[in-house]
């Protein structure tokens, strides 16, 4: 696995520690030893009965729910700086999804209690919590607006754009999504079958907003990409 120098990292807009102030980020970052992990391991597991938070220093993980259908269904992505098991450490339930990671991370686990002395010490970092956890509830409310006012091609659209603007990176043709994305977990995202995201890409990319590789996605031209996300 390539070592990766946390300490250079850039913490993703939204995310906790980019929300924290430059003293409270260190508390948390230097509170227990760094951890490593590599593509699939898994952080947390649904239904598991545990407390503790997790902190991605660098990386990229996604959270995934299984169905009552047996189906892995696609939550959300979580990047450089986010919390990951928060729910558990706050409400004492057990773990609601599973964390995965899609690439290599240096992740840190805090127990709840730490993290709750910190949290009491921090005022400004409680309240930093409440605001991560307000956005994410305001983007589950805009999944649910959008799967019922646009059709399913919008929709991915709109994740795409979404995706490639928040974790995308920077190639030579255009902003590649920085992790592997399989077109069934690209549907779960969207809320829309598997043929009709294969449909949709088909379309993306012939109007040439778009490439694909294997599990690979790069916008190509993202202002057409935004026209057909009706953005």
């Amino acid at each position: 696995m390539s070592v990766i120098d946390v300490d250079t990292v850039t913490w993703a807009p939204g995310s906790y520690l980019h929300r924290l102030t430059a003293q409270a980020r260190d508390s948390l970052r230097t509170m227990t030893p760094r951890r490593r992990a590599e593509p699939g391991d898994v952080l947390i597991s649904q239904g598991a009965v545990e407390r503790h938070v997790i902190l991605l220093h660098s990386g990229i993980s996604k959270v995934t729910v299984l169905t009552a259908e047996g189906v892995d269904s696609l939550l959300a992505i979580r990047v450089s700086g986010d919390l990951i098991g928060e729910m558990s450490a706050l409400n004492d339930l057990p773990r609601s999804a599973t964390a995965t990671a899609c690439t290599p991370l240096v992740y840190s686990v805090i127990r709840r209690s730490r993290f709750q002395t910190f949290l009491e010490h921090q005022p400004s970092a409680a309240l930093a919590l409440a605001g991560m956890v307000a956005d994410r509830l305001r983007w589950a409310n805009q999944f649910r607006v959008d799967f019922t006012a646009y059709p399913a091609r919008v929709r991915v659209a709109r994740v795409l754009v979404k995706m490639a603007l928040t974790y995308g990176r920077r190639t030579t043709t255009g902003l590649e999504i920085g992790f592997e994305l399989t077109q069934s977990e690209l549907a779960s995202l969207c809320g829309a079958a598997e043929v009709t995201v294969q449909k949709s890409l088909r379309e993306f990319r012939q109007a040439g907003s778009i490439i694909t590789g294997y599990r690979t996605v790069t916008v190509v031209d993202l202002d057409l990409l935004q026209r057909t996300a009706e953005l």
